[in-house]
This record gives C-alpha cells, structure tokens and sequence, in this order.
C-alpha cells in the first residue's frame, strides 16, 4: 500500500515541524516507520485535528516501541495502564527543561502527547534542539562535557532516592549524533567535579540550553498529536495559563544511554578524608556505594 501524501511544514530554524495527511487511526508499518524518519529529520513533530481516541493512541505509540505509564505520577482519569493524563488549571507542570524520565537507566525514547483540552490563552510548549546546543559549545568545554558523568533523579517526584547516573554527552543511536544530555529539573551532580564546581558547570549548561535560538515555542490546539524524541530534545511549559489545560501521553521506553567515551576520571572526594554534606552529595554517594568501581 503507497504511502499517503504527507505534508510537512517546518516551524522552526532549531527544529519541530507539522504533518499533514494522515490519520493516526489508519497507521501502518510503512507509516510508522515514515513519521519515524521525519521525526530524525525535525526532533519534535506536531499532528494536528487528529482528536484519537484512548485505544488508537496507544496503538499509534505501540508502533514505536513498548510503553509504560508514568513511573511516579497517577493518572488524573483515563485508567489505561500506558496513559498518562494530567489536568491543570493554573500552571505549575512541567515548567522547567528537562528530557522525560532521565532517572531511569534506561529512560524514555519517545514521548507522544494529545492535548484533550486547551486553555484560550497560553500554555504554550518549548522545545530545544539537543544537538545544535553541544554543537555550539567551544572546542575545550565540549572535550571536558565528554569526560563527565552526572547524577539524575526523581526528586521533582518526591523520589529522591530513585536515581542513576549518565554521560553528560550522549550518542542518538539512531543518527549518531551528539547531544548535551542534562537538565534543570533532574540533573543533581556532576560526578567528578567538587559541589561548587559541579553547580557553576550545571547552571551555565542548563542556562545555555534554554538560549532562544535552539527552541521551537508551539501554541497548542484541541485535537492535536505531539511526537519529540527525548533523546535529543528538551521541553518546558510556559505557565502563563488559567483554565483547565488536559493532555494525555504515552511514553516509549527505553534504550541504554551510551556516552563518547569512558569517563576520564573518578568521582570526585574532598581532599583530606573530608566530604561534603549538601543532600546531594548524600544521594551521590549512596548510589557509588552500589556500583561497579572505576577502576
């Protein structure tokens, strides 16, 4: 069966685009694999008019891979164990950049999202390009980002002790690109670096990332479909809203996160025996205590 004819418009000079041309109810393989390329090429693809129903979301999603509802967060309705729906009425969600579940070893690939119900004004959604960002840091600060490691976890949850630690830069496995994988909202620690030395790295690359130049900003309609990969974007929701904001998501899980290379140095001690005492610097070392050494 041909494919049907898509119509693709880009949004933005960073990344995102809008497809037209299909149902999401009608997805095939061959389609499927299609608005997987397209989302290589863009990063972050937006369906809109497609109102799916619970049944041909999840189907649309099992294309991509396996899916798995919200580890931390209960569904605010829908009781279909791979949707996650959120209702909200005066922000306060998801408003700092951040990749979906970066506190799992393995986190998630692909989000994809139906905006149910919308506000009339604002509630927008950003979205930055992962790839642009490490490609525009200078020669030196790339070569020490592709040394270190860092330590995520589900604080913003309430789950602090659920955790683990990733390369600071990341290869997509599917296009071999390069990306800055830390966030605002999970990222904790650099593994290597002293505390203070780890906060003044952390606050410039997460201030970086959130540069207008990397972002695509979209104002959402009732009915539309969003698709962005997690492993080379990162999103934020603008809480400038009042009146009720509903979405439902599925989220696909979940490769390895592989780095360039092997961290060039050991996690970071004070000097002398002494260690520091902030609460995440506790955590850190707690989750060491379980891993493999270095050495």
């Amino acid at each position: 069966m041909p494919l049907p004819p898509l119509k693709v418009t880009r949004l933005a000079t960073a990344l995102g685009a809008e497809v037209r041309g299909f149902d999401l109810a009608d997805v095939d393989v061959a389609v499927a694999s299609e608005i997987e390329r397209l989302l290589f090429e863009h990063q972050v693809l937006f369906f809109p008019d497609q109102h799916p129903s619970v049944e041909t979301h999840v189907a649309f999603g099992e294309h991509f891979g396996e899916l798995q509802g919200h580890p931390h967060l209960a569904n605010a309705e829908t009781e279909h164990d791979k949707i996650f729906e959120l209702h909200a009425s005066r922000g306060g969600i998801a408003d700092e950049w951040h990749s979906d579940l970066t506190f799992l070893p393995r986190p998630s690939i692909y989000a994809i999202l139906h905006m149910k119900r919308t506000p009339s004004l604002g509630g927008d959604t950003q979205w930055a390009n992962l790839y642009q960002v490490f490609d525009e840091l200078s020669p030196p600060m790339q070569d020490l980002c592709q040394g270190l490691t860092a330590l995520h976890n589900a604080e913003p949850h309430g789950k602090p002790e659920v955790m683990t630690v990733h390369p600071l830069v990341r290869v997509h496995p599917g296009t071999g690109r390069k990306v800055l994988f830390v966030n605002e909202h999970f990222t904790r620690r650099i593994v290597e670096l002293s505390r203070s030395e780890s906060d003044n790295l952390l606050g410039y690359l997460t201030r970086f990332i959130a540069h207008p130049r990397f972002a695509l900003r979209y104002h959402w309609s009732e009915g539309t479909v969003a698709m962005w990969d997690n492993r080379c974007t990162q999103h934020t929701v603008l809480n400038d809203f009042e009146g009720e904001r509903i979405i439902q998501r599925v989220t696909v899980m979940g490769d390895e996160v592989t780095g360039t290379a092997e961290p060039r140095w050991q996690p970071y001690e004070r000097p002398g025996g002494r260690s520091d005492t902030t609460r995440h610097d506790r955590l850190l070392r707690r989750h060491l205590r379980n891993q493999p050494s270095r050495d």
